[in-house]
């Protein structure tokens, strides 16, 4: 059976629900699935004879990377909505599997992983790099102008604006590291600021955001200018390792969107430099991407495009090494579909900008990125992606005996911001 043949054979299995409509090199036309309520319907044209066995070698980067180079034309819908429906017609839940790379593939993928998830000092700022210090225009465009969160939003109600749904995240996060006038926080990963910002404006704080990002760094100083609060917020360029070792103290730590970057191999070291950071009756916040099921592996075209030495955790790997060095697990929370609206705001948003965004990158660039953004949004949709919220402390004393302030507290800060 030729590539042609066997791709039609597996989409045929795949897409029962919604349409899509395959035009092959030669011309040849093949339908699968039925048009159905909520299911989109797509059409693409495969460009040359090796597109088909490209995906089928494997399918997460051939099918990005056949699309990226023009390869995989997509002429009815877009690239979210092609995504969407094959990944909506193997939803995680019912245990469906799409078809995974050649047994090749997956060793090579797997060796590649184990390499890279090693995440020393050095190889995590050029990680970082790679993704964030490609120039702070692309994410202005993409991300919430108000605070410029790069990480799920919270939406209490389906109304919500982007930067609402952002500052409601803020909020909600802020609620759950019970603070206090006067305390010392630390945000690892802190990005452009936003959290940092956010929680001296609404506290009399002195935090401390930490990056590997150098254009992250420098326009979060901007920022924290622009936003009155300099004088209360520092930024430094330093790993958490680095920080840690120096023996500062914090009362409280949060670490949003970050926990991803930090690679398997050094899940315990995390949480030892932050058990380590964390003041003796502190309390930590961690808010991380996360898996459904159990352990895992990075997918090829992540590893090669977006976050090279980035692994998405599963709560299991999360709790057990965090328990090695007696973090409590006071509170946990998962958010299941707060990150695909999230998403999808992206999406729109970059392509209201796609020539700027083009223009500054190319094509391309454009493609991937996209890409990137439909997969992702199908991975939280339908797939295993999650987020986890999980409240550390060291001192089974330092919370009160209930969740109530936490509502309280929320309330109290949606309320200042007239939300």
């Amino acid at each position: 059976m030729n590539a042609a043949s066997l791709f039609d054979k597996i989409m045929g299995r795949t897409v029962r629900s919604g349409r899509l409509t395959v035009v092959h090199a030669d011309g040849r036309r093949a339908e699968f699935g039925e048009p159905a309520p909520g299911y989109p319907n797509v059409a693409v044209r495969l460009s040359d004879d090796r597109v088909a066995r490209d995906i089928l070698l494997d399918p997460s980067l051939g099918a990005a990377e056949t699309f990226m180079d023009g390869r995989l034309v997509i002429e009815t819908g877009d690239v979210m909505q092609l995504v969407e429906l094959i990944r909506r017609n193997a939803p995680w839940e019912a245990g469906a599997r799409l078809h995974p790379p050649s047994p090749l593939r997956r060793l090579k993928n797997r060796i590649g992983f184990t390499a890279e998830s090693i995440n020393q000092s050095r190889s995590s700022k050029r990680n970082v790099a790679h993704h964030y210090d490609i120039g702070n225009d692309l994410y202005r465009m993409m991300l919430d102008a108000e605070h410029m969160q790069y990480s799920c939003a919270y939406w209490p109600r389906e109304d919500m604006t982007l930067g609402e749904a952002q500052e409601a995240k803020l909020a909600h996060i802020a609620a759950k590291l019970l603070l206090e006038d006067g305390q010392s926080v630390l945000d690892i990963g802190c990005g452009w600021g936003g959290m940092a910002i956010y929680l001296a404006r609404h506290f009399d704080l002195r935090v401390k955001g930490i990056t590997l990002s150098e254009e992250q760094i420098a326009l979060a100083r901007q920022r924290a200018e622009e936003a009155g609060v300099a004088d209360r917020v520092e930024f430094e360029l330093i790993d958490y390792r680095d920080l840690a070792a120096r023996g500062d103290r914090f009362d409280r730590i949060v670490s949003v969107g970050m926990f991803e970057h930090v690679g398997r191999p050094q899940f315990e070291t995390f949480f030892r430099a932050s058990a380590g950071l964390l003041a003796g009756d502190g309390v930590m916040l961690l808010h991380t991407i996360g898996r459904m099921g159990g352990p895992g592996t990075t997918d090829a075209f992540t590893r090669k495009y977006i976050f090279p030495g980035g692994y998405i955790p599963a709560l299991s790997e999360t709790v057990t090494a965090s328990e090695k060095v007696r973090l409590i697990a006071a509170d946990i929370e998962m958010l299941r579909l707060h990150y695909a609206r999230t998403l999808r705001a992206w999406y729109a948003n970059c392509e209201v900008n796609r020539a700027e965004i083009e223009a500054m990158f190319d094509p391309r660039f454009y493609r991937m990125w996209t890409f990137y953004l439909a997969g992702a949004t199908a991975a939280f949709e339908s797939g295993s992606m999650c987020n986890y919220q999980i409240q550390f402390t060291r001192n089974r004393h330092a919370l009160p005996l209930t969740r109530d302030y936490m509502g309280e507290a929320e309330a109290n800060l949606s309320h200042q911001t007239g939300k």
